[in-house]
């Protein structure tokens, strides 16, 4: 390797640079952003169908002044496809040392026993499993290179209080809060912190009014069956008496990934406005 490769390998290997999943979406867009407006080199995944949204987002981190962006497309349940992306990634950007874990699926919104069996395990399939895909794959890199680095698992307030008519993803994300206790501890001693974020309703955007609109279409004791009222009602339950914004969440989740956190592992932030 001549000086100038070896200069050019020792910047990258020293540089931050953050693996975003779901980054085609309103909290991985926002995530993504701002890491990048803090110089932050982000690698911005998704699946192939969100291509166009992808590019978005790349297009918008890449517009901040000396950001560095670039994307990637694999599906997080195909371990062989998420090895191959990072092993492409880090030999042509440099490993990434912080993994915000972001990709995830709502599902069919539905009481218990109506929801479909084979749409409740692909929500399974995806926060869980794919959590965990993902997670392994960008550790066992930083493992092998002996260095140290930091992790931010999506999770979610359906997952620590139970949401209506969402059985699986409750359930996906209440596993995803117990593996990212159990990582941390196995990660410790690699210098790997895990921490995991529970955001509550976020709005305004896609996201949100997605789950109004589904919410109301349900039979349900808890929400009305007209959008506007189900808003009023999601609202009602939150002491700060409003949705938190895509921002607050990228706020937390840069904290987490950050220095200032550096004691911080095995920790679930719930993001909620005083709703628990």
């Amino acid at each position: 390797m001549g000086a100038d490769s070896a200069a050019s390998h020792d910047e990258a290997s020293a540089r931050r640079i953050a693996l975003v999943t779901g980054a085609a979406g309103d909290i991985g867009r926002a995530v993504a952003m701002r890491l990048a407006g803090d110089g932050i080199a982000v690698v911005l995944a998704d699946h192939e169908a969100a291509a166009d949204r992808l590019d978005e987002t790349q297009r918008r981190c890449a517009a901040m002044t000396g950001a560095s962006a670039t994307t990637t497309t694999f599906d997080v349940t195909d371990a062989g496809s998420v090895r191959d992306a990072l092993t492409a990634v880090a030999s042509e950007y440099g490993t990434p040392d912080l993994l915000v874990n972001n990709a995830g699926y709502q599902g069919r919104f539905a009481n218990v026993v109506d929801v479909p069996l084979d749409d409740a395990a692909r929500v399974l399939d995806v926060n869980v499993m794919g959590v965990l895909t993902v997670l392994q794959a960008f550790a066992a890199q930083l493992r092998e290179e002996g260095r140290g680095g930091a992790i931010v698992n999506t999770a979610s307030m359906a997952g620590v209080a139970g949401a209506p008519n969402m059985v699986a993803y409750s359930a996906s994300k209440a596993a995803v809060i117990a593996l990212t206790k159990s990582a941390a501890k196995d990660l410790a001693g690699d210098g790997i912190r895990v921490n995991a974020v529970s955001p509550a309703f976020i709005g305004p955007g896609a996201m949100w009014d997605n789950q109004v609109a589904r919410q109301a279409e349900v039979a349900s004791a808890y929400y009305g069956d007209d959008p506007a009222t189900v808003a009023r009602q999601m609202i009602d339950q939150i002491p700060m008496r409003r949705y938190g914004s895509v921002d607050e969440v990228a706020d937390v989740i840069a904290f987490l990934l950050s220095d200032a956190a550096s004691y911080l592992t095995g920790v679930n932030i719930e993001i909620a406005g005083g709703a628990s």
